[in-house]
């Protein structure tokens, strides 16, 4: 097992755990042999079903791989009369669909113990969190395994509370990424879109004078350069999920990749927004018909309205129609690339080397990406050598 950030993965690169199939073992598999991190998603998944992924990725690589759990809201439960209001509201939906909306009270915890169970018993090397941060306990047992944590913060004072819990490190999250924001606690006074979050290059340098923690920082990159901004900022390496979505080894429906890449599909879904429509917490995706009709109107009630909306979904992709998809983006999605996963990591740590030494090719053509690797034993290193001095952060 890993004991520094620098140890996992050859480039500082991370790949996002993407619920909702995104992040399929292919994916993840394909990332880690390139040398970046790949992450497994296990929200949205059965205990089962996770254990069953994370067997196919182990067959896939002896690389290191990381899972991605979600923290059972802490908030109080929806009011359910703000829940039924919404529902009214889509019944217009469900019978366009010849759907059912789904039952909102079919649970709140994700599974979360029995997944926790499975790690702990069967240790994988790193695990994330996101919409909170666990309890001491749970990142201590994790740390006596030998699984490095990391938990998701999008403000100063949720990285300090994961550090305080024990943490590893912090997954820094800003306003432009895609998905659901992974903010401890969803506040209804925020409105529906919920779009008071920070952007995260001001954000990493909050965090990083006030935590001693490793960052990992996500939001909207999608290019080695960007990668080379954050590490400058403070940073130790980047998480991209936009990037790897259009990938073809990503599990997301094909409807989905074609709203990024496809111009006859990139002309209707031009810009990204935050919304509540989908989950009932605040997520980025691409504006469609049913995030401008039913946004301004869902109530703050995750995971209630999720469970509403599923068979919504899925009918919708069943049909072919993208305007009713939970279509996640970040706000860089305009530089998605189809590439194989494993062909992405390379040319971002081609990228990466270029915008940090100048760009040294190699005699066979191609860029010299040797200086990137991390240095094994160093804890709190960016996991890039050469010019750049490693910079302590324990």
């Amino acid at each position: 097992m890993s004991t520094a950030l620098n140890d996992l993965s050859r480039y500082p690169i991370v790949q996002a755990p993407m619920a909702g199939g995104g992040s399929c073992p292919d994916l993840v598999g394909a990332v880690c042999e390139a040398g970046a991190l790949g992450f497994l998603a296990g929200g949205y998944k059965t205990a089962g079903g996770l254990y069953q992924e994370i067997k196919q990725v182990r067959g896939l690589t002896a690389r290191p791989f990381g899972v991605n759990l979600f923290v059972p809201p802490r908030d109080q439960p929806a009011d359910p009369a703000a829940v039924e209001v919404y529902r009214h509201q889509l019944a217009g939906e469900a019978g366009w669909y010849e759907t059912e909306l789904g039952d909102p009270d079919q649970g709140r915890d994700d599974a979360y113990d029995a997944k926790l169970a499975i790690l702990l018993d069967d240790p994988v090397p790193v695990v994330s969190f996101t919409f909170g941060c666990p309890d001491r306990d749970v990142l201590d047992a994790f740390a006596r395994a030998g699984t490095y944590t990391i938990v998701t913060a999008t403000s100063v004072e949720e990285a300090r509370t994961a550090e305080r819990a024990g943490a590893a490190a912090i997954g820094v999250q800003g306003t432009e990424a895609g998905g659901h924001q992974g903010t401890h606690r969803d506040d209804p006074a925020d409105g529906p879109s919920a779009g008071s979050g920070s952007a995260l290059l001001p954000l990493i340098t909050e965090v990083r004078e006030r935590v001693r923690l490793p960052i990992i920082a996500a939001g909207g990159i999608m290019r080695g350069r960007q990668i080379a901004a954050v590490l400058a900022a403070g940073a130790d390496a980047a998480q991209l999920g936009t990037a790897f979505l259009v990938c073809p080894e990503s599990g997301a429906h094909p409807l989905h990749k074609r709203a990024l890449t496809d111009p006859a599909l990139t002309a209707l879904f031009t810009r990204t927004e935050l919304t509540r429509a989908f989950s009932g917490r605040p997520a980025r995706g691409l504006v469609n018909r049913f995030m401008r009709e039913h946004g301004p109107y869902a109530p703050a009630a995750y995971p209630e309205v999720h469970h509403l909306t599923s068979p919504l979904r899925r009918a919708a992709a069943a049909v072919g129609d993208p305007q009713a998809m939970a279509l996640w983006a970040g706000q860089g999605h305009r530089l998605a690339r189809e590439l194989p996963a494993g062909r992405l990591v390379e040319v971002l740590a081609e990228e990466l080397h270029t915008a940090l030494y100048g760009g040294t090719d190699t005699p066979g053509g191609t860029t010299d990406t040797s200086g990137l690797s991390g240095t094994p034993g160093t804890p709190g290193t960016t996991g890039i050598t050469g010019s750049i001095s490693p910079r302590s952060t324990s």
